[in-house]
């Protein structure tokens, strides 16, 4: 599957790309909200189940308007915990340490920082779990997940697609990495999604991406991680990064990302 091979529809914000696998369709919203989140909906035999939520009000009104009318079985919600006003009534599921993420943990420290930046635009209500997930194999709606906890909740194969949900990728944009160890970590799941030569790889901040994507992910983490051993501080750091990687977007992300490499 051709990560480029999809169809467009304008939503009333943001737009949706739909991937046609036969019989399971992926349909991957881009809200276009200031955090460019991304949500996913399997489809499959009339039915859909929903990956991650939107959390402002906008894509939540856009992504129902979309949903109206249509066979919701249930929600995964694993790193975006907040936008409770989402689909209210439909089952949520997720793992115990997402649901204490959202709750208690770093989730909810993100909840409260951007209900604090973006005000009433941002839907800061926490989704209610009706399921708690465990690691290994589960059907919803008829489609078949394989549940990978986290550190912070979990991730999610889906192998009817040959396909794999996690939170953050992006091939030409910076990402959250909380130290040296951290990276180590990213660059042995990204080299494992190679190995399993997956179609596709879904993340909460990016369009679908591929493998060589992850390559090229696994490269900027080697050398972020050379990069930050040749540095004295966060702002030489930062400096060094930008001036390697001019065009990649996420400042933001590179900005928490020196806060963990020079704490």
């Amino acid at each position: 599957m051709n990560k480029r091979n999809f169809k467009t529809i304008r939503l009333g914000q943001g737009e949706m790309h739909v991937y046609d696998f036969g019989g399971v369709k992926l349909h991957a919203y881009q809200t276009g909200d200031p955090l460019a989140d991304e949500v996913f909906l399997l489809e499959k035999a009339g039915r859909f189940v929903v990956l991650e939520s939107p959390c402002f009000s906008s894509s939540i009104a856009a992504l129902g308007a979309y949903l109206e009318g249509r066979n919701v079985a249930g929600m995964l919600i694993a790193y975006h915990g907040a936008g409770a006003s989402f689909l209210p009534e439909v089952p949520k599921y997720a793992t115990a340490n997402a649901i204490d993420y959202a709750e208690n943990g770093g989730g909810r420290a993100l909840i409260r920082q951007f209900a604090a930046a973006f005000g009433g635009a941002f839907d800061s209500g926490v989704h209610t779990i009706a399921h708690v997930l465990e690691e290994g194999p589960v059907t919803i709606g008829g489609v078949a997940f394989h549940i990978h906890r986290t550190t912070e909740a979990f991730d999610v194969e889906i192998p009817e697609i040959n396909a794999v949900y996690t939170h953050m990728l992006g091939h030409d944009c910076h990402s959250i990495v909380a130290g040296a160890d951290h990276a180590e970590g990213m660059i042995a799941q990204l080299e494992d999604y190679i190995r399993k030569g997956y179609n596709l790889i879904l993340t909460s901040h990016y369009t679908p991406e591929d493998l060589k994507d992850a390559q090229s992910k696994i490269d900027y983490l080697k050398h972020l991680k050379t990069i930050a051993a040749s540095c004295q501080d966060a702002e030489t750091f930062k400096a060094q990064v930008k001036q390697q990687y001019p065009a990649y977007s996420g400042e933001n992300y590179l900005d928490m990302t020196a806060g963990f490499f020079f704490a």
